[in-house]
C-alpha cells in the first residue's frame, strides 16, 4: 500500500532527512496503520451517530458580564502621557 517513494515524498515535504533504513521501517510502519484503519472501516456502523468526543463536553467558561464601565476621565487619569483626549506613546521605528 504504502511504497519507499511515499514515504521519501513526505519526508521531502516535510524537511526530514531518513536513511534507507529509516525509509524502510517508515514505510512499513505506516502500511500497518493503514491496514489498521481498512480493517475499522469494516465495521457496521448504521444508525450509529457520528460524535466529536466519546463523552458530553460542556463549556465550563462563564458569560461575560459588564460589572462596571470605566469612564474616559477615570481611564485618562492613569495615562503617563495624554494629548487632546488620547493617549500619547513613544513612536515605534
Amino acid at each position: 500500500m504504502i511504497n519507499t517513494d511515499d514515504v521519501k515524498h513526505v519526508a521531502k515535504l516535510a524537511r526530514l532527512e531518513l536513511t534507507e533504513a529509516e525509509t524502510e521501517k517508515f514505510s512499513k510502519q505506516l502500511g500497518d496503520i493503514l491496514k489498521y484503519v481498512e480493517q475499522m472501516n469494516e465495521v457496521n456502523t448504521d444508525g450509529i451517530e457520528p460524535m466529536p468526543h466519546p463523552i458530553p463536553v460542556y463549556n465550563v467558561m462563564r458569560e461575560d458580564e459588564v460589572k462596571y464601565e470605566h469612564t474616559k476621565e477615570e481611564m485618562m487619569a492613569n495615562a503617563p502621557y495624554e494629548e487632546n483626549g488620547f493617549f500619547r506613546v513613544p513612536k515605534i521605528n
